[in-house]
C-alpha cells in the first residue's frame, strides 16, 4: 500500500477528537463481545424441530397441555397424513380418542367426530378417516393463531383447511377455528369452537349449539 493510501485510510481517524476515539474503541468493544452472545443464542421455541433444536430440546407444548414429540408438519403449514397414519397404525377410526386416549399414550392429538360435524356438517365430516380428524386435533394442539394448515385425503381427493382464528372465552386453552374442506361435493366452511382434554382430545365447546347439519 502506497503512502499516499495511508494517509487516506488513517486521517479520517487522526481528525476525531480524543473523546470521539475513545466512543468508538468502546463500541467496536461492545460489538466484539456482543457478537458471539448473537451466535449462540437459542432459537425461537415456534421454530421447526431439526438442527439444534430436536437434538437438545425436542417438544412441542400443545394447547392441551401436553408436550408432543412431532409436529408432524403443522407448524410449517402442513399434515403429513402418511406419517400421521404410521403412528396410529391400524386402529379403526371409530376408537381414535377412545379407546386410544384413554391410556394418555396419545402419539399424535384427535378431534371427535362432533367438532368435524359442527365446522363442515356431519354428512362430509363422515368421509374424514382417522388421519383426518388427528390432523385436525394436531393443527388445534400446535398451529399458531393465524396460521393455515392443510392436507389432502388421497383416497376421498378431498383437501382440507383449518385455521385457528382466536383463543376462545370460557374455558381455558379452548380455540375458535375455521375448517374448510373442498372435494367432488364442492366447498364446504364452516366456523366453530373446540377445547382440549389434558391427553388431546378435542371435544366440541359445551357452548356451541350444532345446528341443521
Amino acid at each position: 500500500m502506497s503512502p499516499t493510501s495511508n494517509a487516506l485510510s488513517v486521517q479520517p481517524l487522526r481528525a476525531l477528537s480524543p473523546r470521539a476515539r475513545r466512543l468508538l474503541r468502546r463500541a467496536l468493544l461492545v460489538l466484539l463481545i456482543a457478537l458471539p452472545c448473537i451466535a449462540l443464542a437459542d432459537p425461537p421455541s415456534w421454530a421447526p424441530a431439526h438442527g439444534w433444536r430436536k437434538k437438545h430440546d425436542p417438544y412441542y407444548a400443545g394447547y392441551s397441555g401436553r408436550q408432543w414429540e412431532e409436529d408432524y408438519g403443522v407448524r410449517e403449514g402442513r399434515c403429513d397424513r402418511a406419517e400421521v397414519g404410521a403412528v396410529l397404525g391400524g386402529v379403526a377410526g371409530g376408537v381414535v380418542g377412545a379407546e386410544v386416549a384413554k391410556d394418555g399414550q396419545l402419539a399424535v392429538a384427535v378431534a371427535l367426530g362432533t367438532v368435524i360435524g359442527a365446522a363442515i356438517g356431519a354428512e362430509i365430516g363422515r368421509r374424514m378417516d382417522q388421519a383426518d380428524r388427528s390432523c385436525v386435533g394436531h393443527a388445534l394442539e400446535l398451529s399458531q393463531t393465524g396460521r393455515t394448515v392443510t392436507w389432502t385425503n388421497p383416497n376421498t381427493a378431498v383437501s382440507y383447511r383449518l385455521t385457528p382464528t382466536a383463543e376462545a372465552d370460557g374455558p381455558s386453552g379452548c380455540r375458535k377455528f375455521r375448517l374448510t374442506a373442498t372435494g367432488s361435493f364442492g366447498l364446504s366452511e364452516g366456523r366453530t369452537v373446540a377445547c382440549p382434554s389434558a391427553d388431546g382430545t378435542w371435544t366440541l365447546s359445551p357452548e356451541v349449539k350444532v345446528g341443521r347439519r
